[in-house]
């Protein structure tokens, strides 16, 4: 059992070494100097150049998606995806209590509603048996529509997000999609390089997200994608990011409210630089994995939570998941491991408990509330293995 937080220190250490060590950390150890360097040199910084159409062609060779729209941050993305999904003022969208809160920010940027799911232990993703248990309860089907009964509101779209790089349950998720006539838009934020059953997260749904933050397995700095399968829907969101510039030589003339989002072509710079590295830094990744579960065999009470059946994660940010008898000692051990110059971090406040969000409708949150108090971020980034080779 675990006795003490020094157990989890020492195990870190056992991986990490002795050094401070942060929790997630880009590294820059290919083209990016090259590219960059001819990205200034050719004035096509900003939202216009070849490295944006570099990037979103090599991001759709990628994941397999036939399309991608490169944006400025993984926020934008999902704002776009949603308003492409129909959703509308007035309605609601599904989403896990447990998410980042960029994934709610984006629901309320379409004057929409989250409602919040809950997630199940296996896959820390929406738990798709009681979704479908709790729509059946409290829905019914009105033209064609999901209609909520307490609210009478359309629920439009269920957003899943792919926790910490785990695939969520996406088989029961497309189900609950097409049986209740609810729009699927993926979240795939923190899944670059998970795969479900062979196929890459973010693209079984209508619409699905990429987020390239500074703290993701790759980046552009700040930036972003929209992946999907429909040429009609690509060629919309280009058009909506571009801020519904109709084309013309000098002419400024915009059809629709359109949004300045899209990806500037020196990020994209880094961002093509980035992914030609991204096979190496997920093998790196999977090796620290290995490193971590060997370490943490040794100290019971708590796992390293692992990738689901038939799933590859990318394991983003390598993650421990106390025994629920010792959740008591989360804050002790997150005090402990910072303290010792290992930068660990808790899951997120779930977001019906944030203020923004405290009015919002939500179904039983158990397993939710339980794994809020039990996970445990650990140091993540890909060159760390380096120290154990």
């Amino acid at each position: 059992m675990i006795e003490t937080a020094d157990q989890i220190v020492n195990a870190i250490r056992c991986v990490v070494g002795s050094a401070p060590v942060a929790l997630h950390e880009p590294s820059f150890d290919g083209n990016e100097w090259i590219y960059i360097k001819e990205c200034l040199d050719s004035t096509f910084v900003s939202s216009v150049g070849k490295f944006v159409d570099r990037f979103e062609l090599d991001l759709a060779s990628y994941t397999g998606a036939k399309h991608a729209v490169a944006v400025v941050n993984g926020t934008a993305a999902l704002h776009i995806a949603l308003i492409l999904a129909e959703v509308r003022p007035g309605d609601e969208v599904l989403l896990p209590a447990l998410t980042f809160i960029a994934t709610a920010n984006a629901i309320t940027y379409c004057n929409a509603t989250p409602h919040f799911v809950d997630s199940e232990m296996n896959t820390l993703g929406v738990d798709a048996s009681k979704l479908r248990r709790y729509l059946l309860d409290k829905t019914e089907q009105r033209l064609g529509q999901c209609v909520n009964r307490d609210t009478g509101k359309v629920i439009r779209a269920l957003v899943p997000m792919h926790t910490f790089g785990h695939p969520a349950d996406l088989d029961g998720l497309m189900a609950i999609s097409r049986d209740f006539n609810i729009a699927l838009v993926e979240d795939a934020a923190e899944s670059l390089g998970s795969y479900y059953h062979g196929r890459h997260t973010g693209t079984f749904g209508l619409l699905g997200t990429l987020s390239f933050n500074g703290n993701k397995t790759i980046t552009t700095g700040g930036g972003g994608a929209i992946l999907t399968n429909d040429a009609a829907l690509a060629r919309h969101a280009k058009h909506l990011t571009t801020t519904a510039k109709l084309p013309h030589a000098w002419e400024f003339r915009h059809d629709e409210i359109g949004y300045n989002y899209r990806l500037p072509n020196i990020n994209a710079a880094l961002g093509c630089a980035q992914l030609e590295q991204l096979p190496a830094k997920l093998f790196a990744k999977r090796e620290l994995f290995k490193h971590y579960k060997n370490a943490f065999a040794q100290v019971s009470g708590v796992k390293l939570v692992a990738e689901p059946m038939h799933c590859q994660s990318n394991y983003w940010l390598q993650t421990l998941l106390l025994h629920a008898e010792h959740a008591d000692k989360r804050d002790s051990i997150l005090k402990a491991t910072n303290d010792a110059g290992v930068m660990t971090r808790p899951a997120w406040i779930l977001m019906h408990e944030l203020k923004p969000f405290i009015s919002c409708p939500h179904m039983d949150l158990t397993i939710a509330e339980s794994l809020t108090q039990c996970l445990i971020n650990i140091p993540s980034s890909p060159e760390l293995v380096a120290v154990t080779l």
